[in-house]
C-alpha cells in the first residue's frame, strides 16, 4: 500500500453494482475503505461532468459501475454509459488526465466477489502510479 492513502469515487448502479458493493460488504470481503461510493439510479444517468468534478476536487481515481449490458433495469442506460466513457476518456486525455485513473466495468448485484475483485486491482493500480510519481494532475 502506498504511504498516502487514495480516495476512489465509485459512481454505482443502484439496481446492480451498488447490490455488488453491498454483497461484498455483507459477505465482509476486503477492498479498499479509501472507495467512496456514490449511489446513482442508472450509469446511463451519469453526465461526464461528474467524473471530471471528482477528479477536480482531488479524487485520485474514479470509477463507474453498471449493469451487465442487456441487463440495464433501464432497458439502455448502460449502452448509453458506454458511448460517454469513450468521450470521458478522450476529454480525460485532453485534460491531461492519465486514462488510468479512470475504470468502468459491469457488477451484478449477485457479484460482490467480482466487485471486490475489481476494487482491489484499481487500488492496486493507482497505488503503483501513486509510487512511480504519476498523479502529479491530481
Amino acid at each position: 500500500m502506498a504511504d498516502e492513502d487514495l480516495t476512489i469515487i465509485g459512481f454505482c448502479c443502484n439496481w446492480c453494482c451498488y447490490g455488488g458493493a453491498d454483497n461484498a460488504g455483507t459477505s465482509r470481503m476486503a477492498y479498499p475503505p479509501s472507495i467512496r461510493i456514490i449511489r446513482v439510479m442508472c450509469s446511463g444517468r451519469i453526465n461526464p461532468e461528474m467524473i471530471f468534478k471528482a477528479f477536480h476536487e482531488g479524487a485520485d481515481g474514479v470509477f463507474v459501475g453498471g449493469c451487465h449490458l442487456g441487463d440495464c433495469h433501464y432497458d439502455a442506460g448502460n449502452y448509453k454509459w458506454r458511448r460517454r466513457a469513450h468521450l470521458v476518456r478522450f476529454i480525460l486525455d485532453e485534460m491531461g488526465i492519465d486514462q488510468r485513473r479512470f475504470k468502468h466495468d459491469w457488477v451484478s448485484a449477485s457479484e460482490g466477489s467480482k466487485f471486490q475483485r475489481v476494487m482491489n486491482e484499481f487500488y492496486d493500480e493507482l497505488s503503483q502510479m501513486q509510487e512511480q510519481g504519476e498523479l502529479a494532475s491530481k
